[in-house]
Order: C-alpha cells, then sequence, then structure tokens
C-alpha cells in the first residue's frame, strides 16, 4: 500500500513539472510573437506614413483643444515680401487660412517703410519673435531686408520664405502705382498723384522715377543689413544674396508662377498652409491687388534698361531663384486633376536594428 502511495506522489510530481515547462516554453514563444509582432508594426508605420497619412495626423493636431502642446507649436516663419512682387495676394491666403489652421500672423510696420533695422531694434525684433510663445506657431510678413538670427546668438532660426518677381515688371509696376494706386485701396492718394508722365516717356527725359537703380531691391532684400547690400551695382551684395537664398530660405517663389508657389507652401509647410492651393484657386486671391493704368514699356526702352548693369544683375539673381524654384519644384510636386499637390514620400525606413 505504501508503494502505491510513493507511486501516485512521484507521477504527480512528474505530471507538475511537465505542465511547468510547458507553460515557461509556451510564456517565451509568446513574448518572442509579441516581440516581432511590434518590430513589424513599427516598419509597416514607418513605411507608410505617407504625405497624406502625415496631413491626417496633421489635420487632428489643428483641430484639437487650445491647450494641446505639440512640436510643432514652435513654428516661426518670417516672409520679407518685396513690394510690388504679389505679396499682399500671398498674404491674402495666409490671413484666410490662420483662424482655420490655427497660427498667428502678425505684420512687421517699421517707421517710415525703411527696409532696415538698427542694431539695437534688431535686437528687439529677434527676441520678440523667438521668445512671444502666445503667438506660435506664427507667420511674420514685413517690407524688411534678410535678417540672421544666428548673429545674434540666438539657436531657433525662423523659416524664411520669399517671393521675386522679373525686375522690369516690378519697376513698372512700382512706377504706375506711385501715381495711380491699386484696386486694393482704390482711394488712397498715392505719392505721384497727378503725374501722368509714362514710364517710356520718363525714360526718354532720364528722370529718376525710371533710373535703373531703382531697380536694386531684390537683391538688398535678400543680401541682409550689411551697407554695402544697398549699394546699386556691388557685386559682394549680388554673391551675399545668392549664398542667403541657398543657406537661408526653404522656398523662394516667382511672381509668374505664383499659383505654383502656393502649391509649394502647402507640400512643404502643411501646419500653416494646410487647403492654400485650393483657397488660393476658389478664393478669389490670385489678383487681389492689381494696379491701375499701368502701360507696356515699348521695345525701345526695355533695350534701354537691359542695357544697364543694375537690370542685368537683378536679373542674374532672378534666374538664380527661379532656376531653384524650379528644381525644387519638379522633385516635390506632381498634378492631379490640374492642381498641383505633395508628390508624396519617396523614402522609407529599413533593416531596424536591433528589433
Amino acid at each position: 500500500m505504501w508503494k502505491i502511495k510513493q507511486l501516485f506522489i512521484i507521477l504527480c510530481l512528474v505530471v507538475c513539472a511537465v505542465l511547468y515547462c510547458h507553460f515557461v516554453i509556451k510564456v517565451f514563444h509568446q513574448d518572442e510573437t509579441i516581440k516581432k509582432l511590434a518590430a513589424t508594426v513599427n516598419e509597416i508605420k514607418v513605411k507608410d506614413f505617407d504625405y497624406h497619412n502625415r496631413n491626417d495626423i496633421l489635420a487632428d493636431f489643428v483641430n484639437a483643444d487650445e491647450g494641446s502642446k505639440d512640436s510643432f507649436d514652435d513654428v516661426l516663419v518670417i516672409y520679407n515680401r518685396v513690394p510690388k512682387t504679389a505679396s499682399t495676394s500671398l498674404m491674402g491666403v495666409a490671413y484666410d487660412l490662420c483662424k482655420r489652421n490655427k497660427f498667428h500672423v502678425l505684420h512687421i510696420n517699421t517707421s517710415r517703410n525703411m527696409h532696415v533695422m538698427s542694431l539695437s531694434d534688431q535686437r528687439r525684433f529677434i527676441e520678440n519673435v523667438t521668445t512671444w510663445q502666445d503667438k506660435k506657431p506664427a507667420l511674420y510678413h514685413g517690407h524688411i531686408a534678410f535678417l540672421n538670427f544666428q548673429r545674434y546668438g540666438f539657436s531657433q532660426k525662423p523659416i524664411y520664405i520669399n517671393l521675386i518677381r522679373k525686375p522690369l515688371d516690378r519697376l513698372v509696376s512700382y512706377y504706375y502705382f506711385l501715381r495711380y494706386g491699386d484696386d486694393f485701396r482704390p482711394y488712397l492718394v498715392r505719392k505721384r498723384k497727378g503725374n501722368t508722365v509714362t514710364f517710356d516717356e520718363c525714360v526718354e527725359l532720364q528722370e529718376n522715377d525710371c533710373d535703373p537703380e531703382n531697380m536694386w531691391l531684390q537683391i538688398p532684400f535678400f543680401c541682409g543689413h550689411h551697407v554695402d547690400c544697398w549699394e546699386p551695382g556691388n557685386e559682394w551684395a549680388l554673391t551675399q544674396a545668392k549664398q542667403n537664398l541657398v543657406e537661408h530660405y526653404l522656398v523662394v517663389g516667382v511672381t509668374e508662377e505664383l499659383e505654383d508657389f502656393v502649391a509649394m507652401l502647402e507640400a512643404v509647410l502643411p501646419r500653416l498652409f494646410r487647403g492654400a492651393t485650393r483657397r488660393f484657386l476658389e478664393g478669389k486671391k490670385s489678383h487681389l491687388r492689381k494696379t491701375y493704368n499701368k502701360i507696356d514699356p515699348s521695345q525701345e526702352t526695355v533695350q534701354k534698361i537691359r542695357n544697364s548693369k543694375i537690370w542685368r544683375m537683378e536679373n542674374e539673381f532672378y534666374e538664380f531663384a527661379l532656376k531653384q524654384f524650379h528644381a525644387m519644384k519638379k522633385r516635390t510636386l506632381i498634378e492631379k486633376n490640374g492642381i498641383l499637390e505633395d508628390g508624396g514620400q519617396r523614402f522609407f525606413f529599413e533593416k531596424i536594428r536591433p528589433r
């Protein structure tokens, strides 16, 4: 009888040991399966994170409660807009979008419309825009020259954007704008109101308003605050303007391709410009400001202007920016149903170790 009990006890112990080993092995395999599954899910998430998924995430963020915070909240964009380049039309779109996309638009108003700031004002401006957290994300715009934040020891670099225009077209537009104004504020009296001299006549008479030196504006705006930037025909200024465009500007478009520039902004800055392309096309913002009584110059006048050193330098800068814009556009946008949009993500991560 005692032997039977011993055998029964031994058998029970063996059964318990087998069950315990089976349980440990099963748990180990489940743990390994869970790890592999998690790694696979992570890879799928990365691979599938394309443009459309990103926009969905951005849309959820934009529509979240005001109290929520995210890294997108620190976005700081500066548009140091060049006069008479369709900047008002572009800002009309931004003001339409700011409430829906939950960002702030702030105009930079300088005394006497000065395009450069004193050293102390430069410091004040940089301190204000980098530390004013209640107004971020933010888009600042105004007719001011490029300003390098790092010169003052600030680590945050703003995202610069801009638009430029064919130099002679910009000069002619500004010439007639000073005399007749535009349809944006038609009742405002302009500086040259009553002066009916045409641009052709001005060039023939060699008056100051049509002097090619007045085209020296787009290069200085990109060159910056250095005194040589504002010296007409300065070769160093042209080189510096090109360097700043490449190193500090996210995207620079051209007035002649404004719709494409808006599409680029939506693709590369969706946090602010999500929905900008359709707003531009459907919201009647493409011709927000049109100069009155503008007369195209004669071929003779055009040739005289093109013989000047200032035109050749400004045009060189324009062509430099245009080439860069076309290259960026080709790499970034595709056309769908007649509308340019982001071509989607063309990279993914793989061989991620350790799992």
